[in-house]
């Protein structure tokens, strides 16, 4: 295995950086400069991509260049993009009907014609015309899944000779040969689970495909099923495998399929040794398989700086014509070069710094490319400015630079530690050896005593801070932009004096799926940040394995230490009876019969320690309900006199339900929460626990909102003893942020090296007490308000009520990116009027009120 021979001290003691983003979270001597091409990330990391940078509206997943060298094609979440390769300006735009899959793109030797596959059961073909322009010329359809639904085809790879296109059938675990005349299959050969990458080996023709999920489980192993099909977990619920499959060249028979890393994914030729190497993104680490053999000879570690955690996440890789391994790492924000040494073995010759999540690099003539899924963000600058902005107009970009020089790597490997606040990340990691220290709220040091024994972590739906505190004179507030004021949101409002207000706080992510990812794992893994074209293996919400990152859940940190936890609806679709609306489980429940709900909790290890009768998300269930099992429960452990270490409490009512028939109107919705948020803590706070308890609240994304700083920004609060009047903190803290001090006050390290680079939330908390008890304020709206029937409605009313029935509400990754604009302008017009305008200037991570804060989120951009 290859360690860098670059030292720690050379890699992060740089000179060349200036000026120190404290706000963000900058420790120790690692200092960022803001120049022209860099950009500030939700996650509190900047980029500052080398080369030449175009920005595009889009989340780019793959790209192959034309045999001619004049073209880049891309896919993205919508479909092909195409590129001229010496200017990077953009040439055309089209579309991909059914989406796009993680991966998936091909391009014949004559550079006239594309293939792509999406998300259903497709590959398109685009033909160059006689203009010189692509456009969709049919393609062939995929045979369905034994398991029903569709194909979902990934990796592609092209046999002119043969006349034959080999299609990664992701959803069939299956690659199939498909005759490019006919489109008819002529062969379907079994792989392992979830097939990703095909590569035609040069020599033999044999097939090498990467299998995400690994082979099938064996009967003694322990599993759970990803998008139809089981796959092998650990006692985590994370899948545990990876392979890769090797094709006999006739297509009649799998000679091998070779153990590898977690999520193995792109692999590349080196025909210096006929080896074939590949990406393991949930192992931070790259295999080289020697083809002949069919054997492992080198596992490449490809973390920046020796020791560091799980979050470098390779994801794609080629070889070019000198040889040299170019490795895109997702979690760095940089792309790694490897070469090969006289024994053999690679080793690493110099990191570049990158976009926002390379996803796809090649390597040619000495320049070398990149695509970056998130590019700068999710913000877009094609549309006109009254058509505003979403977190769902995605801003990828693509990258090219020449092929640097020894010294230009040494230096250019300095800069991506650097960003990558390697140093604080390791030390994040270090435990403090001082002896006698006595407890403190946030302690100095990693293992030294807390205060606090107990940690409940309430997580809640997609609320921006304008949106329900932006009233409040105290913060950093648009009132303007305010939809749930102090009348309506009377306990949101009352924390927030009482405690602390957080108005410099932001979501890592822009939906459901990343953003429970980031709550409970502080990372999002490759294999989920590529289905923005289509969620069709999963919209994962603790119902697919594959989606989990390698460094698990903060539960399971927790267990492993040997604490307490105790689950309340995260990851638990629950279902009333059948006929039981909102309307009669809110009757029922109100009136004091109990309602029993069907649970469905994906991950057997959160299904263990989870209540059984709390029920998770179905927006027919209300949080009064929720919090009043959570409090048979409670009293329970007051009557005994013990307390789990570690709680999760879901309240998912603030999302709403638009202005749909028969369920709550958006404002009864957000008093249901508030009110069941304001009995929590009641609770709590007059509890035998209180005085060893905090409680951390947040939203697990804010992807329905509007905020006059950036569409990211959202609430937190940070509920204790120590945390009584401790007015405004401005301090730049995320989600990581949240995970990262809940897991240092329980005694435990970072998971990973996102919540490791991340601040602790030590200004939230003072060094006395102050025990009194919170009083919760009385719901300052009817619950039970509804919406009327589509018969009484007209004009706006009605056309916004017909949408929002449209609107599928009971899985939480069944709405598409236009429902969720809906959502937001449903909002707005129910609680502002139709007659004042939606602010659509200010929808999604605009950016606008960062540079009023000393944050740029792009020094490029024109907004202010």
């Amino acid at each position: 295995m290859f360690r860098s021979t670059v030292s720690l001290e050379q890699r992060v003691l740089i000179g060349i950086f200036s000026l120190c983003f404290a706000m963000f979270g900058c420790q120790g001597p690692e200092q960022v400069k803001d120049f022209e091409g860099s950009a500030l990330l939700p996650t509190g990391h900047w980029i500052q991509p080398e080369g030449k940078t175009a920005e595009f509206a889009g989340r780019p997943v793959d790209m192959v260049r034309s045999p001619d060298g004049k073209w880049l094609f891309v896919k993205d979440n919508s479909g092909l993009q195409v590129f001229a390769a010496d200017t990077l300006d953009a040439s055309q735009s089209i579309p991909s009907p059914g989406g796009t899959s993680q991966y998936g793109l091909a391009v014949t030797r004559d550079g006239r014609t594309v293939y792509l596959s999406n998300a259903e059961s497709r590959v398109h073909r685009y033909v160059r015309t006689p203009e010189g322009k692509f456009k969709l010329d049919g393609g062939f359809t995929l045979p369905a899944p034994e398991i029903g639904g569709h194909a979902y085809p990934t990796g592609l790879a092209l046999d002119e000779d043969r006349n034959a296109l080999y299609v990664c059938a992701s959803r069939s675990n299956a690659l199939l040969c498909i005759d490019l005349t006919s489109g008819e299959v002529r062969k379907s050969i079994p792989t392992g689970v979830a097939p990703y990458a095909v590569l035609i080996h040069p020599k033999t023709r044999q097939l090498w495909v990467t299998n995400y999920g690994g082979p099938r489980p064996q009967r003694s192993e322990k599993r759970a099923p990803s998008a139809g099909t089981d796959v092998a977990v650990d006692e985590r619920g994370v899948a545990k495998s990876g392979s890769v499959s090797v094709i006999s060249s006739d297509l009649e028979k799998v000679e091998a399929e070779i153990s590898v890393g977690l999520h193995p994914c792109a692999l590349a030729y080196h025909p210096a040794g006929d080896l074939v190497l590949v990406a393991n993104a949930n192992s931070d680490e790259v295999t080289v398989i020697e083809c002949s053999r069919k054997a492992k000879v080198q596992e490449i570690d490809t973390h920046p700086v020796r020791d560091l955690p799980f979050g470098s996440m390779p994801n794609a890789l080629c070889v070019d014509e000198e040889g040299k391994v170019w490795v895109a790492l997702a979690g760095n924000n940089a792309v790694s070069c490897l070469e090969r040494e006289p024994n053999g073995e690679f080793s690493l010759k110099g990191l570049v710094p990158t976009g926002w999540y390379p996803s796809s690099v090649l390597a040619d003539g000495g320049r070398v490319y990149v695509a970056n899924n998130k590019g700068v963000g999710s913000r877009t600058r094609n549309r006109p400015e009254e058509k505003g902005r979403n977190s769902h107009d995605h801003r990828g970009s693509i990258q090219a630079f020449s092929t640097p020089t020894t010294a230009r790597f040494a230096e250019l490997s300095r800069k991506v530690t650097t960003l990558a606040k390697s140093t604080s990340v390791l030390r994040a990691y270090e435990r403090s050896i001082r002896s006698n220290v006595g407890p403190t709220p946030v302690p100095a040091k990693l293992g030294e005593p807390s205060v606090f024994e107990h940690v409940i972590y309430v997580i809640k739906e997609n609320r921006t801070y304008d949106q329900v505190l932006g009233d409040l004179p105290e913060g950093d507030g648009d009132p303007s932009l305010c939809n749930f004021p102090e009348p309506l949101s009377p306990n949101h409002h009352a924390l927030a004096k009482e405690f602390v207000l957080l108005d410099n706080y932001y979501c890592n992510g822009v939906l459901s799926a990343d953003g429970h990812s980031w709550a409970t794992e502080s990372n999002v893994t490759p294999y989920l940040e590529r289905m923005f074209g289509g969620f069709t293996r999963s919209y994962t919400f603790g119902d697919d394995p594959l989606t989990y990152s390698s460094s698990g859940f903060i539960w399971d940190a927790v267990l492993a230490a040997g604490l307490s936890f105790r689950n309340y609806g995260e990851f638990n679709y629950s279902e009333p009876p059948q006929g039981m609306g909102f309307k009669e489980v809110y009757l029922a429940h109100k009136s004091g019969q109990r309602v029993e709900f069907r649970l469905e909790i994906g991950v057997e290890r959160v299904k263990r320690y989870s209540c059984r009768d709390y029920p998770g998300w179905n927006m027919n269930i209300p949080d009064v309900l929720r919090v009043d099992r959570f409090l048979e429960e409670f009293r329970e452990f007051e009557k005994r006199g013990d307390f789990p270490n570690f709680v999760i409490v879901y309240l998912p009512q603030d999302h709403l339900s638009g202005t749909a028939e028969g369920m709550p109107t958006p404002r009864a919705h957000m008093a249901d929460n508030d009110l069941a948020l304001g009995r929590l803590v009641e609770a709590v706070s007059k509890s035998k626990f209180w005085p060893k308890t905090v409680l951390f609240i947040n939203e697990d994304d804010p992807q329905n909102g509007y905020d006059h700083v950036d569409g990211h920004r959202s609430i937190c609060f940070v509920v204790s003893p120590y945390s009584r009047n401790r007015g405004v903190v401005s301090e730049f803290y995320n989600q990581t942020s949240v995970v990262r001090t809940m897991l240092h006050i329980l005694g435990l390290p970072p998971l990973n090296q996102q919540d490791a680079a991340s601040n602790l939330m030590a200004a939230c908390f003072a060094p006395k007490p102050d025990f009194s008890a919170y009083q919760a304020r009385p719901a300052g709206w009817a619950l039970d308000e509804l919406n009327g029937s589509l018969a009484q409605r007209s004009g706006n009313d009605l056309k916004w009520g017909r949408i929002s029935a449209q609107i599928p509400m009971h899985r939480t990754g069944l709405k598409s990116v236009q429902d969720e604009d809906n959502l937001n302008r449903i909002l707005w017009h129910a609680t502002k009027g139709y007659a004042t305008p939606y602010p659509e200037r200010f929808a999604g991570a605009h950016g606008r009120g960062l540079k009023g804060r000393g944050l740029l989120l792009d020094s490029n951009s024109d907004e202010d």
